[in-house]
């Protein structure tokens, strides 16, 4: 992170990933609404473990960019052994791929050797990943009082949503709204990462009465006064307030459009089943004849 390829990228990925299980909520919900139960992932027809893989890969991808890739010396380390503070960014961030990097390979491994533990357990492993995700972005070794804290501060409000929404999925597996609400706002967090990526470190972006300033071998954006500081937050308020209506409406429509493909398929399904049970007819000799079932067939023709 901490560049405009460090949060675009992970940003994408936060947004496929919440896509995905916002797909895969909604489908599970409209097949089997009174059987329902929320997963912490979901298989794909290309692999079994593609999720988990894809977690795995761009968390370890992340961690190598910010500790070897990025630095210019390709270690994060000063000469005598310290961490110097123009890298404490770097750690963080890639604390965070960390946690995620546990989560999902200690949930693919249980999986995989078909380990028996208790319900929930991926929940609260992906659970702590969020959590230690908001502790690192809240005690954040960057501005907070800037332009970037802003962006900052609002995209807290979106973790803790994912944080809360993840943990009470232990207690609470079969509700739908929960599993909707966690998958938007893990879809919403890759939309914000994508915006604070062109926002601050796109140079035509940078509010009126601000710039880009090289600060600890990062561009910072500092703005000329008060107001022009005060004026540049409320832009970054309006932007989440447009953006998460945006993503709302969008949503909606695609709530919307995934039941009436899926929903009136099964609805389909149950009613065929119905008309089948309806069919059979008991006979004056006491045997069962199924009388119905060829002219449904012809009905169905026509």
């Amino acid at each position: 992170m901490g560049s405009f390829v460090g949060h675009v990228a992970p940003g994408f990925g936060f947004f496929l990933i919440g896509l995905w299980h916002l797909f895969n909520n909604i489908k599970n919900y409209a097949a089997h609404p009174n059987s329902y139960t929320s997963l912490p992932w979901f298989p794909s027809k290309l692999s079994r473990y593609f999720e988990l893989h894809a977690i795995m890969l761009g968390s370890a991808t992340s961690i190598a960019m910010e500790l070897f890739i990025g630095p210019e010396k390709h270690q994060p380390f000063d000469d005598d052994g310290t961490i110097p503070s123009y890298h404490l960014q770097n750690f963080e961030h890639s604390s965070i791929s960390l946690f995620l990097l546990i989560y999902a390979s200690a949930t693919f491994l249980l999986d995989l050797l078909k380990v028996k533990v208790h319900a929930g357990l991926a929940e609260l492993l992906a659970g702590l990943a969020f959590a230690q995700q908001l502790l690192l972005f809240h005690l954040h070794s960057a501005d907070h009082m800037g332009v970037e804290g802003q962006y900052h501060w609002l995209l807290q409000m979106v973790i803790a949503v994912t944080l809360l929404t993840t943990v009470l999925a232990v207690p609470y597996p079969k509700s739908f709204w929960l599993a909707f609400v966690r998958s938007f706002s893990l879809m919403f967090q890759g939309v914000w990462f994508m915006v604070m990526g062109f926002m601050l470190w796109t140079p035509s972006f940078v509010p009126k009465g601000c710039r880009l300033n090289m600060e600890d071998g990062h561009l910072v954006v500092r703005c000329m006064g008060d107001k022009a500081l005060h004026r540049a937050k409320a832009l970054v308020n309006i932007q989440f307030s447009w953006y998460l209506a945006a993503a709302a409406v969008l949503t909606l429509i695609f709530y919307v459009v995934m039941l009436k493909i899926y929903g009136e398929e099964v609805e389909y399904k149950r009613v065929g089943v119905e008309e089948e049970e309806e069919v059979m007819q008991k006979s004056p000799d006491g045997s069962f004849l199924q009388i119905g079932k060829g002219f449904s067939a012809i009905q169905l023709e026509r």
